[in-house]
C-alpha cells in the first residue's frame, strides 16, 4: 500500500502532502489544472529520467518521496538484495525518494541512503503499477505474463512457484558445487587422498562436540566475570573474618529460637524451617566453592578450545560441509564428494523438472478460460468484442519454469491477434490492465495500482462499467485513478482535487476533500449545478 506521497517544488507545485486510502482513490480537477503534474511525480519514482522542467519556479530543486508498506519477503529477491542490506532495523515499510537538480541530474534514495535510481524503481515497480508508458512496458514483459496467468490458476500454483524457485535456487548451487569439485578433479587417487584426510582431520569428532565446545569457550572468556560473581556469593553466604554471612545469621537466628521451642510449639516448625534452610544454604556455598576450584583448574584451556573450534572450521571449509553434522556424516561414510555431489545435483535436477512440468501442465490447462474471463471483462469495458488468448510456449528452463506466455488481442474485427503491448493505445492499455488484474490481480505483484489514462476517449455505460470494474479491484487492492469522468470519481473512497491556484506565480494545489467539498467537485464534473437542475427538469 501506498500509504502517502510528498511533492516538493515539482512544476507549478509548491508542497503537497497527500496520505492514501486504502481502497479507491481519485483525483479530479479541471483541465490543466495539473493532473499530470501528479502522474509525472509518481513516475519519477518508477524510473522516468529527470528534467530541468520540473523544478518550480524559483526553486533549486525538486522533490518527491513516497512512503510504502512492504509486503513479506518482498526484499528477499536475489536482484533486489544490495537494497535489502540497506534496510534500518525494526523498518516494516519503504521510503522511496527522487531529487531532480537544476541541470537534469537526479539523485534516487531508499530510506534516506542513496542508491542507483535503477535499483530504486525495480524495487517500486513490486509496489506500484502505473498505466500509460509504464503499463506498456510492464505488459511487454514475459515474466509479468506469466506472473498474471499463474494468479489467475490460483493460489496452490502460486505455492508450488515458490517451491519451484527454491528448487531452482538450490539446483544452482548444487552446479556449482559439483563444478567446482570436477575442476579440482585430478583422478581417483586424489579423491581417496581426500577421503583419508577428512577421516584423518575428523578424528575425535563425536556428534555434540561443536556445540559443547562453543559452549565451554563462552565461559571461558568470562571467566573473570564468573569467578568476582562467584566470590561475591560465597563471600555474602558464609564469611570467614566475621559473623555476618547468611550461613552465621541463620545459625544466630535459629540458637535464638531453641531454648524457647518448649515454650511455645508454634516456633518448634520455624526452628526447624531455619536448620534446613541453614543446610541447603551450606551446600549451594560448597557448590560455589567447588565452582571457583574449576575455574583456576585448567589456566590454558580457552587456547585449547579455541584450537578445536578452528580445526572443526578448517575441516568443514575444506570439504564443503553446510553443518558440522554433514561433516561427520560424510566422515562415517567415506562418502567420494565428487560422487555424493554428482548424486546430490541429480536428485535437484530431478525436483526442479517435476515442479517445472507441474507448472506447465496448470498453465496450459487454464489459458482457454483465462482467456475467456479477460474477454468479458474487456467486452464489459468497452473494447469491442474483447477477443484477448494467452499463448503459452516452451522455453529453456528458467527460476519460474520452462515456459513463455503471450497476451494477444485483436483489438478490430478482421485484423489479426498480435501481443497487447503492441497493439493498444494509451487508454487502451489501462483497460486492459484492469481486465487484467480484476481476474488475477495477485500475479500482479503490487499492492497499488495507479490508471492515468483509464477513462480516455470513454463515457456513458462504459464508464460505468469501468467505474464498477476499478470499485471491484478496490476491494482487493488499493486504487489511484486520475479522471475526468464523475462515474469513476463517486466510485472512490477517498477524493482529491487538483487545482491551479492565481498568483505571482501560478501553482497547483492538491488537498483531500471532505464529503460536502467532495459533492461540489462531482456535481461541477456533472456540468454545475444549473446544467444539473436543467438536466432534473
Amino acid at each position: 500500500m501506498l500509504r502517502s506521497l510528498r511533492i516538493e517544488n515539482f512544476v507549478l507545485i509548491r508542497e503537497a502532502d497527500l496520505g492514501f486510502g486504502p481502497r479507491l482513490n481519485a483525483v479530479t480537477g479541471e483541465t490543466g489544472a495539473g493532473k499530470t503534474i501528479l502522474a509525472q511525480a509518481i513516475g519519477l519514482l518508477l524510473g522516468a529520467p529527470g528534467d530541468a522542467g520540473y523544478l518550480g519556479p524559483g526553486a533549486s530543486e525538486a522533490y518527491v518521496e513516497a512512503d510504502f508498506d512492504l509486503p513479506d519477503g518482498i526484499l528477499e529477491e536475489e536482484e533486489l538484495a544490495t537494497l535489502a542490506e540497506l534496510r534500518p532495523e525494526e523498518e516494516t515499510g519503504l521510503v522511496a525518494a527522487r531529487r531532480v537538480f537544476a541541470d537534469g541530474r537526479t539523485r534516487a534514495y531508499a530510506w534516506g541512503r542513496a542508491v542507483p535510481r535503477e535499483d530504486l524503481a525495480s524495487l517500486v515497480e513490486r509496489l506500484l503499477a502505473m498505466s500509460g508508458q509504464f503499463e506498456q512496458r510492464r505488459l511487454a514483459r514475459p515474466s509479468f505474463q506469466l506472473d498474471v496467468l499463474d494468479a489467475f490458476v490460483g493460489e496452490e500454483q502460486l505455492r508450488l512457484r515458490a517451491d519451484h524457485a527454491r528448487a531452482w535456487r538450490e539446483l544452482a548451487a548444487a552446479r556449482r558445487h559439483r563444478d567446482e569439485l570436477a575442476s579440482a578433479e585430478a583422478g581417483r587417487a586424489e579423491r581417496l587422498e581426500e577421503l583419508r584426510q577428512l577421516v584423518e582431520r575428523t578424528e575425535g569428532f563425536v556428534p555434540g562436540t561443536e556445540d559443547a565446545l562453543r559452549s565451554e569457550r563462552e565461559r571461558l572468556r568470562h571467566v573473570t566475570e564468573l569467578a568476582e560473581a562467584a566470590t561475591d556469593a560465597t563471600e555474602a553466604l558464609s564469611s570467614e573474618q566475621s559473623e555476618t554471612g547468611a550461613v552465621d545469621q541463620l545459625a544466630k537466628a535459629a540458637n535464638a529460637l531453641m531454648p524457647v521451642t518448649n515454650l511455645a510449639p508454634e516456633l518448634q516448625a520455624e526452628y526447624v524451617n531455619l536448620g534446613d534452610i541453614e543446610e541447603r544454604l551450606k551446600e549451594v556455598t560448597s557448590s560455589l566453592r567447588g565452582f571457583l576450584s574449576s575455574l583456576e583448574a585448567e589456566p590454558g584451556r580457552l587456547e585449547e578450545v579455541e584450537g578445536e573450534l578452528e580445526r572443526i572450521a578448517d575441516a568443514r571449509r575444506r570439504f564443503g560441509a553446510a553443518s558440522y553434522e554433514e561433516l561427520l556424516s560424510r566422515a562415517e561414510a567415506g562418502v567420494d564428494p565428487l560422487a555424493a555431489a554428482e548424486e546430490a545435483l541429480t536428485d535437484t535436477e530431478r525436483r526442479a523438472a517435476d515442479l517445472a512440468g507441474r507448472l506447465s501442465e496448470s498453465r496450459r490447462a487454464s489459458t482457454k478460460a483465462f482467456g475467456e474471463a479477460v474477454a468479458a471483462e474487456l467486452q464489459g469495458l468497452g473494447m469491442g468484442d474483447g477477443e484477448f488468448e494467452a499463448e503459452v510456449s516452451e522455453r529453456e528452463h528458467g527460476a519460474s519454469g520452462r515456459d513463455a506466455v503471450a497476451f494477444l488481442i485483436r483489438p478490430n474485427p478482421g485484423l489479426p491477434l498480435a501481443p497487447v503491448a503492441e497493439t493498444a493505445s494509451g487508454g487502451e492499455l489501462s483497460r486492459v490492465a484492469l481486465a487484467l488484474r480484476a481476474v488475477a490481480h495477485a500475479g500482479a505483484g503490487e499492492p497499488t495500482i495507479v490508471f492515468d489514462e483509464i477513462d480516455a476517449g470513454i463515457g456513458g455505460r462504459t464508464a460505468h462499467a469501468v467505474a464498477e470494474a476499478l470499485g471491484r479491484l478496490a476491494e482487493r487492492a488499493q486504487v489511484l485513478t486520475i479522471t475526468h469522468l464523475p462515474q469513476i470519481a463517486s466510485a472512490a473512497e477517498t477524493h482529491f482535487r487538483v487545482e491551479k491556484v492565481p498568483g505571482d506565480p501560478t501553482h497547483t494545489r492538491i488537498e483531500r476533500l471532505a464529503e460536502s467539498a467532495r459533492r461540489e467537485e462531482v456535481e461541477r464534473m456533472l456540468g454545475g449545478a444549473e446544467f444539473i437542475e436543467a438536466v432534473r427538469q
